[in-house]
């Protein structure tokens, strides 16, 4: 099925039977307050924001990047803008919600040093599909700064408003920073510093231009960049993840076209251009191949 697009959270506000939002860039939504009928059916969606969520007893799946988000134990978890996501719901189960909502528009933070910064923060990445566990003094820690952000704007706007509202934005990514950091210590994610590297120049390089100029990067180029051996990244992966260091490279691959695919209208030949191949019949067999469908089949699941 087509994603659910939605560009405003004005239109969230709507989509939810909210009231019209205090701010058109940035909202603070306490999901008890949300009396709309619950989800019976799952359904894929696509924000043009920022999303920082706490829930709470939450009983459905959430489906981040076609992977699936552990959220057994986590409450807390972060979406950039137009990044597809999916909640899938048990069949004949209404959708419980609670919990607390941050949305942040790019706009707010245009001309700051946060509109560049809040990009470095990894949590907002497909990758991490680890939702984020928090004690109860950090949950309370994190809706206390939420709320004071609820009030900053609930407040009469002044010159001094956006600024200590991005103050109190960045204060709640660093602590959650923090308790991320805390959270892969105490579960002990060996060598997660080389998948995060590895994440990282996967991400930047599927997000440059490189893509087009030099086509799918190597094993020898990505190994290169993390400074360890090609075999010793791929026997480390292999360990870890049961995945070669191309296989990763595949997957990232497979994972951005689905994304185009799903949230463009662009043709398969333009795709595969975008994404480095010379020839749309070679990208198409590596998709079916990954996938078990075409391109053109993955697109039409959508409608």
């Amino acid at each position: 099925m087509q994603p659910l697009r939605i560009k405003t959270i004005t239109q969230y506000h709507q989509v939810m039977g909210l009231p019209k939002p205090e701010h058109p860039l940035i909202s603070v939504i306490n999901m008890d307050a949300i009396d709309r009928p619950q989800e019976q059916q799952s359904i894929s969606m696509v924000f043009d924001f920022y999303s920082i969520s706490l829930k709470r007893n939450f009983n459905a799946k959430i489906k981040y990047g076609q992977q699936q988000y552990d959220f057994d134990e986590g409450i807390m978890f972060f979406m950039s803008p137009r990044q597809v996501f999916g909640i899938e719901v048990e069949k004949g189960v209404a959708v419980k919600r609670s919990g607390w909502m941050l949305l942040v528009h790019p706009d707010f933070l245009w001309n700051t040093p946060l509109a560049k910064k809040i990009r470095q923060y990894e949590y907002f990445d497909y990758s991490v599909h680890e939702a984020l566990f928090l004690s109860d003094k950090e949950e309370t820690t994190i809706i206390g700064i939420m709320q004071h952000i609820q009030q900053e704007y609930h407040s009469n706007i002044d010159k001094f408003s956006q600024n200590i509202i991005i103050a109190q934005l960045e204060l709640l990514l660093n602590y959650a920073e923090r308790f991320y950091q805390r959270q892969f210590i105490t579960r002990k994610i060996t060598n997660h510093k080389i998948l995060e590297r590895l994440e990282e120049i996967l991400t930047n390089y599927f997000n440059s231009d490189d893509l087009i100029q030099k086509g799918l990067p190597s094993v020898q180029q990505i190994a290169e960049s993390i400074n360890v051996s090609p075999n010793y990244l791929s026997g480390l992966l292999k360990t870890i993840t049961g995945q070669s260091t191309q296989q990763h490279i595949h997957d990232k691959l497979i994972e951005k076209a689905k994304e185009k695919l799903s949230t463009t209208d662009l043709s398969v030949s333009e795709i595969a251009y975008e994404l480095g191949f010379e020839h749309p019949q070679s990208f198409s067999k590596l998709f079916k191949t990954k996938t078990k469908l075409s391109p053109l089949e993955f697109r039409q699941s959508f409608n």
